[in-house]
């Protein structure tokens, strides 16, 4: 075998030797001469039958013959052609060639001799016309479309393909192998599913160990299905699979089986698990299988010839044709179990479910230490306390918030990332990017620090609700304002005293302005929304109404093409809408009596946020207690960095022409 470093000194072709054949012209060289010679034909034949002639009628070319105009006559077959003199009317010089589209009655000769005797001057012959012209300039059109179809569709998909017929790659898999040094994953990188690991550390075993397996008759699960909410692992844990086994990983998603063509999907998925047989032990992990794996029979059509019906049916038998033997292990994701085929997550093909939910505070605690550990962190970072104020958020998310903050960080010219950049990052993964360059209405500003004040006071006094983080007055996404708690851990049973908490929160804004300001305003339209859908949870779902009972009133959902429908009777509806309503009034003159009660607090804490924008869960109980807060605001550092004078009076800054586009001195803060 020659080395690379011959192959690249050694460029120049090697001559045939004695008695060898030459060297062949690629057969792609060939194809386009032929094709321009082809075009080349096409073009002469078409100047030859489309010759430039003036076309008269039988009657004028007589007149030209009579009157001796005529130089040259050719009587062919079909028509006679010749070339007449100018006549007046004419423009330019020399000769014009005319047609006449009229064949002769008699014979050529016979009349080729008549014009004779009317012109003894004129020049006349006969043409004959070939046939195989004729052939040629009918048929060649149809020839040129034909090879073109030929060389520049078929041929590429058969070159495309290395000649596995005629459509060539488009039957193959298109999915990514993948070995332990590439994969580069580990259990190590996997954190906050510590029972979904669990769950999947027996398929390692299997593909490490069959015969442990098989000493006692047991039969591996031939398919694991990954189900979870996106950004929660399910990727990540098959690649982990993978690089803990060391194995080839075959990695490919359900929409990369759908193509323009029928029967390409069940193609794919049969070349798919030939090459996984071929090179087993192994994983195939299938991602977002539902875009193939949907129900059977829900299409409108209703019949079996659907390209992803045919493709969900080659996986099933190639999931039916594995034997025991087989070290192929398939892994699908999902996050829209309650659509995929029955066929298909009944045992013998995936055999099992692995629910990847999303991690709780200790999980998401994990997985920012994986995630921490690319950064640098500052010696007061507390990621606990991170994961605490993050609930119901994603392995992807939690990424997301460490990287955001390190590029936060990095934008401040920090040496390592602190406590303040997390928090940032993470309501800016949330809610958005804070708007504060935003230039709101002063009227507007001091209604929405009411209305934030208010949710702030009712939180911080609620003892069943979850202790208060911030509040901030900066436009962050679409809101103008935000209230953050912090939720002490993780609930999953909602008590009715904490229910009630939330609504008399969600309606503290509301009464904020209508306390304070005198008038309500629509910022209080999503607070409206939530607290309604608790109200209604707790009357219709969890049964918290005395009236209406320990019966289930909520919507049942429909199949695939039904709209979701109720049970109840229109006078059950109206005492349900009744209950909701009474619920809503009750809590908010709870809440309205507590902010009369506290209303110089609710006052003070408007005030606070005028003044400094965003303040801690901290300073607002300090400052429910009476207290006051001495950190300095935005307006005293900005005027801390004005110049200023001897007699310690700021002085105006002197504009600087070639950068100061309009003022004069720098406005000083009100």
């Amino acid at each position: 075998m020659a080395d690379s470093d011959g192959q690249q000194q050694n460029n120049k072709p090697t001559p045939p030797r004695p008695g060898e054949p030459g060297a062949r012209m690629p057969r792609g060289v060939m194809s386009w001469l032929v094709f321009v010679a082809l075009a080349i034909m096409l073009v002469v034949l078409l100047n030859q039958g489309m010759d430039d002639r003036e076309q008269i009628a039988y009657g004028e070319f007589m007149t030209l013959v009579e009157a001796g105009d005529v130089e040259e006559i050719i009587i062919r077959d079909t028509d006679i052609r010749g070339t007449r003199k100018l006549v007046q009317g004419d423009t330019g010089t020399g000769t014009r060639k005319f047609e006449v589209a009229i064949r002769p009655m008699m014979n050529p000769t016979e009349y080729a001799d008549k014009l004779r005797l009317v012109t003894p001057g004129t020049e006349i012959r006969m043409e004959q016309e070939s046939v195989l012209v004729q052939v040629l300039i009918s048929l060649l059109p149809w020839l040129l479309i034909f090879a073109f179809i030929w060389f520049f569709v078929f041929r590429q998909l058969r070159g495309a393909g290395g000649g596995a017929g005629m459509f060539g790659s488009f039957g193959r898999s298109r999915h990514r192998v993948q070995s332990k040094e590439h994969t580069n994953v580990s259990f190590a990188d996997v954190a906050g599913i510590a029972e979904a690991k669990d769950e999947v550390a027996e398929i390692i075993e299997f593909l490490k160990n069959p015969k442990k397996f098989q000493r006692l008759g047991g039969r591996i699960p031939r398919g694991v299905l990954l189900v979870g909410l996106p950004g929660c692992g399910k990727t990540l844990l098959a690649k982990a699979i993978a690089g803990e086994a060391d194995v080839p990983f075959f990695s490919i998603s359900g929409s990369d089986f759908v193509e323009m063509f029928v029967g390409v999907g069940a193609s794919r998925v049969r070349d798919l698990f030939k090459q996984a047989k071929d090179n087993s032990p192994c994983i195939i992990f299938l991602d977002e299988i539902d875009a193939v794996g949907r129900r059977r029979g829900a299409n409108f059509g209703g019949g079996g010839h659907d390209e992803r019906e045919q493709t969900l049916n080659a996986i099933l038998v190639e999931m039916d044709g594995f034997d025991t033997s087989d070290q192929v292990i398939v892994i699908a994701a999902t996050n829209r179990v309650d659509v995929l085929d029955p066929a298909l997550i009944r045992p013998g093909r995936f055999d099992r479910q692995v629910s990847v939910s999303l991690p709780d505070v200790q999980g998401r605690y994990e997985i920012l230490k994986v995630h921490a550990r690319k950064i640098k962190l500052g010696p007061t970072v507390d990621l606990r306390r991170l994961a605490r104020g993050t609930p119901m958020f994603s392995g992807a998310d939690l990424a997301a918030i460490i990287n955001e903050a390190a590029l936060i960080a990095t934008m401040a010219n920090k040496e390592y990332v602190e406590q303040e950049d997390l928090d940032e990052s993470r309501d800016k993964v949330r809610w958005g990017r804070a708007n504060k360059s935003r230039v709101v209405d002063e009227h507007d500003q001091k209604v929405v620090a009411y209305h934030e004040a208010g949710h702030a006071l009712i939180q911080a006094l609620e003892k069943h609700a979850d202790p208060l983080h911030k509040v901030s007055i900066i436009p962050r996404g679409s809101m103008g304002g935000a209230t953050f708690s912090l939720p002490e851990r993780d609930r999953m049973l909602f008590s009715k005293s904490f229910l009630d908490a939330q609504i008399r929160v969600c309606l503290g804004g509301r009464i904020a302005e209508e306390v304070y300001c005198g008038e309500i305003s629509s910022g209080a339209s999503g607070d409206i929304r939530q607290a309604t859908e608790i109200a209604r949870n707790m009357v219709t779902e969890w049964g918290m109404d005395p009236d209406i009972g320990f019966v289930f009133h909520g919507d049942e959902a429909g199949g695939m093409f039904e709209l979701s429908s109720r049970s109840y009777s229109d006078e059950t509806a109206h005492k349900i809408d009744g209950a909701v309503k009474q619920m809503m009034d009750k809590a908010y003159e709870q809440a309205k009596a507590v902010m009369i009660e506290y209303k110089d607090k609710g006052e003070a804490l408007a005030l606070a946020l005028l003044k400094y924008e965003t303040i801690s869960g901290d300073e607002v109980n300090a400052i429910i207690r009476g207290e006051s807060l001495e950190r300095p605001s935005v307006a005293d550092l900005l005027d801390d960095a004005s110049p200023r004078d001897d007699v310690g009076q700021a002085r105006p800054i002197q504009a600087d022409p070639e950068t100061d586009l309009g003022g004069g001195t720098l406005p000083q803060p009100g």
